[in-house]
């Protein structure tokens, strides 16, 4: 296949290679398909962090490269890596994910081969994230993550906040900013859909769920209302929010889902939700938008452009600011909510559309060959 990436070799580094990563696995395999849509190979390397099995047919058979990792998961250790890079006879290596032991093999590779070494910290600098496991964060700083930084030819971020982000964190001023692509934009659907709400994304603190259940019990809702709340997480945070829903007749939780059923019941919504105190640029957030789904979500959120595009309504983060957001939004006409889908449709084709970010990587990739060299 020809395009602009061809020949060149653009190795994929993660803590995760399935869905144990979250949106960051996804940003991967989108990474990973647009690469090899240029004409590039796009080989993938991470720890074997568990559940792979269900997720290996997101890469070509022979393109994923797992190590055996050892030690606490939290660490991704996996003294292996390096090696395997070094194999590889990559141009580029293209880190995703920070705060463990990749970055580390990222960085001796860089060290060793002398080529272009990007690094997508995927939002992980947040002020909100930085604050939180300091003593991790204080020792992955010491033992290697400034290394990574240094070695770096540049540092990607996903907004412009993100970006300012990474400069205050790395003292780097080496920084560009693509978007995440989102998918393809579906077709318009005909009518209002009914008043369903839906969450879908990781089980965690920062997405604010348990506010969002809450915000749900007690705000003013139009008959037939449900909110589902989709997605994993540690088993702490799962158990809390199925408490939290089991009180709630009209919320549930429904555990993972993915492939056609994840997006049936996007486009079977209304609206997606995203109460978020912290995010990189969420995924969920762009496939709502490509299947024509306004969304209701915080500023935490780095998507500014769906609330000034009309695709997005703004909520705050307490209970009771959540649920007027969700009120007001349900009480939306089908005129509105129309031009609501379709902004936000718009919104994927042409701002996060994937012809648009695929050139803009080319650039970066021959870029950091052409500065690092062979």
């Amino acid at each position: 296949m020809s395009g602009p990436l061809q020949g060149l070799r653009i190795g994929l580094l993660s803590p995760w290679a399935s869905r144990v990563g979250g949106g960051v696995f996804e940003a991967v395999v989108r990474q990973a398909d647009m690469i090899r849509a240029m004409g590039g190979e796009a080989p993938v390397f991470a720890p074997d962090a568990g559940h792979v099995a269900e997720d290996s047919a997101r890469f070509p058979e022979g393109s994923l490269t797992l190590c055996r990792q050892f030690g606490p998961p939290i660490l991704g250790f996996a003294p292996d890596l390096v090696r395997r890079l070094i194999e590889a006879d990559l141009d580029v290596l293209h880190l995703h994910g920070i705060w463990m032991y990749p970055s580390r093999a990222g960085a001796k590779w860089a060290a060793r081969t002398g080529r272009g070494y990007l690094v997508s910290p995927h939002g992980m600098l947040d002020p909100w994230i930085t604050a939180r496991g300091t003593w991790k964060k204080t020792l992955a700083r010491a033992g290697y993550e400034r290394a990574s930084w240094a070695r770096a030819t540049s540092l990607h971020a996903l907004t412009g906040r993100e970006a300012q982000d990474i400069r205050r964190e790395t003292g780097r001023d080496e920084v560009f900013v693509i978007p995440n692509a989102g998918p393809a934009p579906s077709a318009p659907r005909a009518g209002l859909p009914p008043p369903h709400v839906t969450y879908i994304g990781r089980i965690h603190a920062k997405k604010n769920l348990l506010a969002l259940v809450e915000a749900w019990k007690n705000a003013a809702l139009p008959e037939g209302s449900r909110l589902t709340i989709a997605g994993w997480g540690d088993d702490a945070d799962v158990e809390a929010l199925k408490s939290a829903v089991s009180g709630v007749p009209t919320a549930e939780f429904i555990g993972p889902i993915f492939g056609a059923a994840k997006q049936a019941l996007i486009e079977g919504s209304r609206y997606i939700v995203l109460p978020s105190l912290s995010e990189g640029l969420p995924m969920a957030i762009l496939e709502a938008w490509a299947a024509g789904v306004p969304t209701v979500m915080t500023g935490e959120c780095n998507l500014p452009e769906g609330f000034a595009r009309g695709a997005a309504i703004e909520c705050g983060y307490a209970p009771a600011e959540i649920g007027a957001a969700l009120g007001a939004a349900l009480s939306i006409g089908e005129a509105d909510w129309s031009g609501m889908a379709h902004s936000a449709r718009a919104l994927a084709a042409e701002t996060f559309g994937a012809e648009q970010v695929a050139r803009a990587w080319a650039d970066t990739y021959r870029s950091a060959i052409d500065r690092r060299g062979r």
